[in-house]
């Protein structure tokens, strides 16, 4: 099914972009704030576009962790069984074994993303479905912050608890939940510390958002069907990675003394504020553009 792309101004696309990289990495949900600016300023900028932006933001990851993504994947690639002993490094290796857990914990989000794409395109966009994955997550995230032990560091992770951060990022397919609040709160839950938790839904995010956003790009670029209007989303992905980077710096730095309570707080008065928009007329739960950029 193609997706039919809504003209975009350069205003539009940078004020999309500036929300992209300042939500994309809180516990917020960035998807359900692009999806109400968007709606508010022409209609729903889509799901093609938010997973194409995110190139931007994730992009930031990847220079902010460099030194670790580069260190976990040597050490992965050097304790597979293909090399001989004495070269090799051990399968128990800290980071050999998280390169392993990335892997694992992408499994849920890539396919259930594949395999529900049409329906994360169009109906799961509601924005009463948005509202209360806000409410309900929030909850979520407060208690883990609130009653769970917070010791571990992602040296502790084993096998389940990957498989069980990857259910919770899965999750975040839906404009609300956030895949860093879900990651988080998973993390939160299963005893992390809160900049473990926090640290490991940055890495785990990268395979599953750079290929769901070069994915979307190449469908924007090869189907007859696509208009795409390259200059704005250049524009808001570019915009994307620099506040992203600027926010992880902040994010991480905010967390290692501070509680996500404020961010929980923020959660509600969103949900609050979405329905309001949708009792009063002012926004539509079903964008006439759903799945368009």
């Amino acid at each position: 099914m193609g997706i039919t792309l809504v003209s975009m101004t350069y205003i539009e696309a940078v004020v999309l972009g500036v929300l992209q990289g300042l939500t994309e990495f809180l516990p917020i949900s960035s998807s359900a704030h692009l999806r109400v600016a968007g709606e508010l300023m022409s209609s729903d900028p889509g799901a093609a576009f938010t997973a194409i932006t995110q190139l931007g933001t994730e992009t930031a990851v990847l220079l902010y962790f460099w030194k670790d993504i580069v260190r976990i994947l040597t050490h992965w690639f050097m304790a597979l069984p293909v090399w001989p002993t004495s070269s090799r490094i051990s399968p128990a290796d800290p980071d050999a074994r998280l390169g392993w857990w990335i892997i694992l914990g992408s499994l849920p989000i890539g396919i259930l993303g594949f395999l529900l794409e049409d329906l994360i395109d169009t109906s799961l966009r509601n924005l009463w479905i948005t509202a209360s994955t806000l409410i309900v997550f929030a909850v979520f995230l407060g208690l883990a912050d609130k009653f769970s032990k917070q010791v571990k560091t992602l040296e502790n992770m084993t096998w389940k608890e990957a498989l069980t951060y990857g259910l919770f990022q899965a999750m975040a397919l839906v404009p609300g939940v956030s895949r860093s609040g879900g990651t988080i709160t998973a993390g939160l839950l299963m005893g992390y510390t809160r900049s473990a938790a926090a640290r490991y839904s940055f890495l785990l995010a990268l395979p599953a958002v750079f290929a769901s956003g070069l994915f979307k790009l190449y469908r924007a670029l090869t189907d007859p069907q696509e208009v795409v209007y390259a200059g704005p989303t250049i524009v808001a992905t570019v915009l994307a990675f620099v506040i992203g980077y600027l926010v992880i710096m902040w994010f991480l730095k905010l967390i290692s003394t501070r509680s996500f309570m404020p961010f929980v707080g923020y959660r509600v008065v969103f949900s609050v504020v979405i329905v309001a928009l949708l009792v009063s007329g002012v926004l539509t739960p079903v964008s006439t553009h759903a799945g368009a950029m």
